[in-house]
Order: structure tokens, then C-alpha cells, then sequence
């Protein structure tokens, strides 16, 4: 996969770079804050090779592709200007953030300042965890230089935690970085962290200080440095050009540092462990039941982006308590989905989504369920329920045996060290429980079945509430609305419209140019109306009418994009006589524009006529150059080799 093509075609479907206020990423998504959300083509991102889906959740605008995130991410600053650390985006983020009320504006700022820490924080943790087992039993004592050695290397991100906050939050809220890690600095530095426990009481131009420990902290730093950008921004319009670039920082200091002493920080501790004290009350009133919930709710709440509300709870109990009792259940929701994608896995008779299952559970068993849940469990809506199940009775055990996180890091086989503590303590709770979410969830996902896309005795046709999904891409919501055999010969395709036929790589959008959907042709209309290209079913007519794809009876697909970013019309100037479902006869009219309109309104009307399932095929080919008329032969798919049926590699299988 070409991560620079793929980072080109997400930067487009956001909307251009333009459109984008910032970007951070976490294990597997991308996650934007977008001036217009309008301005996105999600269905154009859903179709696109290399997404797994698209989600709008907590303000963002996230594009999930799974482990490849980091690389996709580099790409996306090489071939753009989105990381860049200039400062032009401060008041588009200011409207950007303005937008956004409510729950959907917190968890936008907690995902966005959290999400570029996960990494490092999993690797931290897992080592922490390591040497807490070694120490535990006896392998490696504590008083040892190498363990005191490799415990800083893992421990150092935790103490100095709101440093590395400061850089986060900053760039969320357009604050200068160095001020920033210069007002977190202050709260660790050993002359103020002495004043601590001091016996004199401790003062600020005679007001009361309480002194706390900040190392490890959250909240306060979080606080900080949200006023701080606020105040930067004050200082940069008042203070004149010649001297604001050392007096804004000298004053930011001088009123951030005392203030956050004086006021965010007791506050944001004691805010953090109020909500500790409330959930860890709620696992002591009845563990068995609050572990349930959290093991069958957790990925829900993946799913809608709101589990970062209680990243802070997780990291500030083990900041002040030393250990963590909620995360735990938190992982037999993580291995409920890895078993029920094991268990598709299991049962399919696809190969593809037997592949695609295998993918999957592999990646899930290392904390990285998105692949599972958005490629297998939750469009097959049976396997989801079943790692509902299973995430209940293992978060059930879970939080019966009392299991604790001693370090941070995302649930997985890797991380399964932090839950290690002294004695050993709850971890065969927490073993029991993953492997009962596991064996559940797979159980029930074998027993309880769901509609294959190819099931048996059904004549290799594809389910009809079964996505239709070829090598593009396809988005997994789109449906087959009526059965479709299974491919097997090559077909010619009729030219849906007439006009002039020219090569795909004309086409001014560089995912249909690039054959990123599949390859064809591209066709400029001289009328304005859109046939059926043979016999077949539709399969996706789109609200704004601008766009049709239909599957043969023989399982050719064929995408018709009339235009070029014509989504933005939202309709306008075109009219459509089919919808998802219908059985269409070659040459039945399908859709009809106004092509002076389009153009006028500044769009260009070159229309891309692909075949979406093209890697199903040895080859597609073009049939006609220059001048066409609907009707004619325009393009065929030459079948593969091994395509006959003989189970040598052929696959009657649908996509």
C-alpha cells in the first residue's frame, strides 16, 4: 500500500487541508477537528482502500485504518502541511472548538490531548509491569541498580507526566509549547516540590499555598494550560510586535506558575480524586456488578469515542493510589471481540472474510479491536452481541477478584504485566476472566451464526443483508438488497451515458485518477442522463443523487460518479428514478442531471465509470475511445485464471 496515496485521498475526502483545524491519532484512527464537517466526503473515505471506516464521535471526525495509523499519519505530514507547527490555525480552532458544547467539546479535548501519548505510554507501562513481576518474584530485586536502571526508563513518563501534557494540551488549544513544559517544569522542580511538607506555611505575597504533589498529575496541567493559551493569545494582540516575543512568555510564567499553584492545581486534584473515589465506590459497593457493565460496555463506548472520559480516572488512581481497579474489567471487553471475531473466524465459509476475521483476532488480541469490531463483529450484528456476552462475564470475574492496574498501557497479551502486583493478587482473576470473555464470545458467536455472505445451500449467493464489498473498499454499511451469484465469467459492460470517453487518469480527483476505486474509464457527457450498464441490482444510490453503483448478476460492480466533488451540490441539478435494491434492465434510465448547471455552479462533470471490484478480475479493459453512445460496449472483465469453479484458487465466492 502506497501511504502517501492514501494519506492524499484521506486529506481530500476531509475536505483539503484547508478544512482541517488539527490532527492527532491514536492506535488506530485518525482523528481530525475540521472547521465544516459539511465539507467531508465520508462516503467517499468509506469506499476507499485502506479505510476501515469513518465516524464522527466527541466532536472529531475520525477515520479508522487500523495499525498502519503512525505510517498514514507520517504520510499525511509529508504530503501536506496539517502537522506543521505553525500558528495560523489558532482562530479557526478557536471557532473549531466553539462548535462543539457539551460532552461532544470533553471528550474532544481529552482524546486530542491523550491520543499522541498511547504509544509511549503502553511501552512505558508494559516495562513497568515486566519489573513489577520480576521484583515479585525475586528475579530482579528493587534495590538493584539495573532494576532502578530500567524502573526510571519506565517511570520517567508517569513522573513527569504533565510536561508531556503540556505539549499536547498547547498544541490543542494553539499555546506556545515551551511555555507550556516551562509552567509544568515548575511543578516538579525540587525547590518548589520541597516546599511540600514544609513546617513554615506557605505563602504567595502572604496568600495561602497548598502544596501538593504534581508529579503524575492531569487535571491541573490540563487546566493550566488552557488559561495559559487564552492569556497568550491577550498578550500577542496588546503587547506590541517589537518585544511581545519575550514579554508574553515572561508574563504567562509570572501569572501561570503561582496561579496554578494558588488555584488548578488543588482543584484539579481534588476533582480527580473525587471522580476516583466515586467509581472505585461503586466497585466496592458490588465489583461483580460494576466489572459486567464496564466488560460489556467498554467497546460501546469505543465505538462512539466517549471511553477517553475516563483515561484521566485510569491514570490518576495510579498516580495517587499507586493501582488501578476499573481498567481491568475494561479488558474482557477487549477479548470478548477478539473471541467473537475468532469465532467468525470459525464458521464463515467466505474466504475472504475468513481472512479477514483471521486479520483481525490477531490484531485484537493486542489491544487493536477496531479491525474486529468495525470489519467483522458489528457489521455481522450477532458476533458484537455475543462479545457483549462475553465481556459481561469476564468483566464480571474481573472485578469479583479484585484485579488491579499497576501502570498504564491499552488492554492486550502485551500489556497483561500491569496487572501484575504484589502476590500476584487478583491476576488469576484477571486471567480467568479474559479467557471466559474469549471461549464465550466465540461460543456463542459459532452457536448463534449469522448471515454469511456465502451460506450453504444458498448457491454461492451473497446474503442480502451482507455487504457487497469489493478490493476497493467498499463502505461495510452497504447492502446488497437482492441476491447476486457468484462471479465466475468476465461480462462487457454497456456505456452508461454519451460522450466522450477519456482515461481515468484525466480525472482532476486523484483517488479515481490513481484507480484507487478500481480501474475503467471516465466519460465527459455531452446528455445528461445515466442507463444501466447490464441486468442487474443497485446497490448504492446516494442521497445526493450524484453517484450510483449496480451489480451485475454475475457480480461485475460498477460505480458511476457523476462529476467531480458534485457531492457539494447536495443534490441540486439532479434527479434520480432508482433506489438501493432495484432490479434494472442494460440501458433503463437511472439518473438524470442538468450538465450547464453543474458546470456553471463550478464543477467539472467528467464522470469516472469504474468497476469497483477490479482485483476479482485478471483485468478490466476499455472497449472504446474518443465518442460513445449509451448503449455501446465500453468496458470488460476478463476473468482470473482459476476462476472456473475447479478449486484450484478460483473463488466463486463474493466480496
Amino acid at each position: 500500500m502506497s501511504y502517501k496515496k492514501l494519506a492524499r485521498d484521506i486529506v481530500q475526502g476531509v475536505g483539503g487541508e484547508n478544512n482541517v483545524v488539527s490532527l492527532v491519532h491514536c492506535a488506530t484512527r485518525l482523528r481530525f477537528t475540521l472547521k465544516d464537517n459539511a465539507k467531508a466526503d465520508k462516503e467517499l473515505l468509506g469506499r476507499t482502500d485502506g479505510i476501515i471506516t469513518v465516524k464522527e464521535s466527541g466532536g472529531q471526525f475520525q477515520v479508522v485504518v487500523g495499525n498502519k495509523v503512525p505510517e498514514v499519519y507520517a504520510a499525511i505530514g509529508e504530503v501536506s502541511g496539517i502537522l506543521s507547527e505553525s500558528k495560523d490555525g489558532e482562530k479557526s480552532n478557536d471557532k473549531a472548538s466553539a462548535g462543539k458544547k457539551g460532552f461532544g467539546a470533553v471528550i474532544d479535548v481529552i482524546s486530542s490531548i491523550f491520543a499522541p501519548l498511547l504509544g509511549v505510554m503502553a511501552g512505558a507501562g508494559i516495562l513497568k509491569g515486566l519489573l513489577l513481576i520480576a521484583d515479585n518474584l525475586g528475579w530482579l530485586p528493587k534495590t538493584s541498580s539495573t532494576y532502578i536502571i530500567l524502573f526510571g526508563a519506565a517511570d520517567s513518563l508517569f513522573y513527569f507526566l504533565p510536561v508531556l501534557l503540556a505539549v499536547t494540551t498547547a498544541r490543542k488549544f494553539g499555546g506556545n509549547i515551551f511555555t507550556a513544559m516551562t509552567v509544568a517544569g515548575a511543578l516538579l522542580i525540587p525547590s518548589i516540590t520541597a516546599l511540600n511538607g514544609a513546617e513554615t506555611p506557605v505563602t504567595f505575597f502572604g496568600i495561602p499555598v497548598v502544596m501538593m504533589s504534581y508529579s503524575s498529575t492531569v487535571i491541573p496541567i490540563i487546566l493550566a494550560v488552557i488559561v495559559m493559551s487564552k492569556l497568550e493569545k491577550f498578550f500577542n494582540r496588546v503587547i506590541h510586535e517589537s518585544v511581545k516575543n519575550f514579554i508574553t512568555p515572561m508574563l504567562s510564567l509570572a501569572i501561570m506558575v503561582p496561579l496554578t499553584l494558588l488555584i488548578f492545581g488543588p482543584f484539579g486534584v481534588y476533582v480527580g480524586n473525587g471522580i476516583a473515589d466515586a467509581l472505585l465506590a461503586a466497585f466496592s459497593f458490588s465489583p461483580l456488578i460494576a466489572g459486567a457493565i464496564l466488560g460489556a460496555g467498554w467497546q460501546l463506548l469505543v465505538i462512539f469515542g466517549v471511553h477517553w472520559g475516563l483515561v484521566p480516572v485510569f491514570i490518576n488512581n495510579i498516580a495517587v493510589y499507586g493501582r488501578d481497579g476499573i481498567k481491568p474489567a475494561a479488558t474482557a471487553s477487549v477479548f470478548a471481540q477478539t473471541g467473537a471475531a475468532f469465532g467468525v473466524m470459525l464458521k464463515t465459509k467466505n474466504k475472504k472474510l475468513k481472512t479477514l476475521s483471521a486479520s483481525a483476532t490477531l490484531s485484537a488480541l493486542f489491544g487493536i479491536t477496531e479491525p474486529a469490531v468495525y470489519g467483522v463483529t458489528l457489521p455481522l450484528k450477532r458476533p458484537f452481541i455475543a462479545g457483549i456476552i462475553g465481556g459481561a462475564v469476564g468483566g464480571a470475574i474481573i472485578g469479583q477478584g479484585g484485579t488491579q492496574a499497576f501502570a498504564s498501557g491499552a488492554p492486550g497479551l502485551l500489556t497483561l504485566p500491569i496487572f501484575y502486583g504484589p502476590g500476584g493478587q487478583g491476576f488469576p482473576a484477571l486471567i480467568i476472566g479474559i479467557v471466559a470473555s474469549f471461549v464465550i464470545s466465540a461460543t456463542l458467536t459459532y452457536i448463534l451464526g449469522f448471515k454469511d455472505p456465502v451460506e450453504e445451500g444458498d448457491g454461492g449467493k451473497v446474503s442480502a443483508d451482507q455487504p457487497v464489498k469489493g478490493s476497493a473498499g467498499a463502505s461495510a454499511g452497504t447492502a446488497a438488497s437482492a441476491p447476486v451469484t457468484a462471479r465466475a465469467a468476465g461480462e462487457t459492460a454497456l456505456s452508461p451515458l454519451s460522450g466522450t470517453v477519456v482515461p481515468l487518469a484525466d480525472v482532476p480527483d486523484p483517488a479515481f485518477a490513481a484507480e484507487a476505486m478500481g480501474k475503467g474509464v471516465a466519460i465527459e457527457p455531452s446528455v445528461g442522463r445515466v442507463v444501466a450498464p447490464f441486468d442487474g441490482t443497485v446497490t448504492v444510490a446516494f442521497k445526493k443523487k450524484h453517484a450510483l453503483a449496480v451489480v451485475s448478476d454475475t457480480g461485475a460492480e460498477i460505480l458511476v460518479h457523476v462529476g467531480v466533488d458534485t457531492v457539494k451540490l447536495d443534490g441540486q441539478h439532479f434527479t434520480s428514478h432508482i433506489q438501493e435494491g432495484d432490479r434494472v434492465k442494460a440501458g433503463q434510465l437511472l439518473l438524470e442531471f442538468d450538465i450547464e448547471q453543474i458546470r456553471a455552479a463550478g464543477y467539472p462533470t467528467v464522470t469516472p465509470v469504474i468497476v469497483t471490484n477490479t482485483f476479482d478480475y485478471e483485468d478490466v479493459l476499455a472497449l472504446q475511445q474518443g465518442p460513445v453512445q449509451a448503449g455501446d460496449e465500453l468496458l470488460e472483465t476478463i476473468p482470473n485464471r482459476d476462476a472456473d469453479g475447479d478449486g484450484t484458487g478460483g473463488s466463486k465466492q463474493s466480496a
